[in-house]
């Protein structure tokens, strides 16, 4: 095997950008269980951040920007690819069109919100685990990893609920969403944690000859 060429990389970084752009879809629809207030991104959105994980911890920060700049450009392609559609005319027959636009339509505030807080957020968790990783070496796995996601999870969804929806939520239940949010991301790194150990051992295994 090159060692330019890992080999499981690919699955990553395509698992990485095809929860990216499902979660996005996802995102537009607003729930609630109980009082507390989430998005439709909530259930996929966290793995990306799971995944952005191993990534920066196995093949390192370089590589792990390359598929965050590509989940960044794919998303805008997918805004792009809405928004045309959106204003193409309906075809006899189609009774569609305001669903399409009430789900699908372009919406800047959301767009924009999405976008830059995920090139944010995730270029943050990078940065942070590869910095805390290169200070302490290999030890303390679980301090990188929690403590990444902790600034990019931070900064991720400040972010996100401050330009998609703030004014839109007021009050108590925009900090409901905001606090909310933030907690559940970190609840699922933190559950997640037990099966990331193996993960990045398994996947260190199979990249025994690939230098970053």
């Amino acid at each position: 095997m090159s060692k330019s060429n890992p080999r499981l990389y690919d699955l990553i970084a395509i698992s990485f950008v095809a929860f990216l752009l499902i979660a996005n879809v996802a995102a537009t629809k607003l729930f609630s269980i109980g009082s507390l207030i989430f998005d439709g991104g909530a259930v996929l959105f966290p793995l990306t951040y799971v995944l952005g994980d191993v990534l920066a911890e196995v093949y390192g920060f370089a590589r792990a920007r390359r598929v965050i700049v590509i989940g960044f450009v794919m998303s805008a392609v997918a805004s792009l690819t809405f928004f045309v559609v959106q204003l193409l005319p309906p075809a006899p027959g189609y009774e569609n069109q305001e669903a399409f636009e009430a789900i699908l339509g372009f919406v800047p505030r959301i767009v924009l919100a999405s976008l830059v807080a995920y090139l944010v957020g995730q270029l943050l968790n990078a940065y942070v685990l590869v910095s805390i990783k290169k200070r302490w070496g290999e030890r303390r796995l679980w301090v990188r990893l929690l403590g990444s996601s902790i600034v990019g999870e931070a900064a991720d969804t400040a972010i996100f609920c401050t330009i998609a929806f703030y004014g839109v939520l007021t009050g108590w239940d925009f900090v409901n969403y905001l606090v909310v949010g933030y907690a559940y991301k970190m609840l699922v790194e933190i559950l997640f944690l037990p099966l990331l150990y193996p993960a990045i051992a398994a996947v260190r295994k199979r990249e025994l000859s690939y230098d970053k």
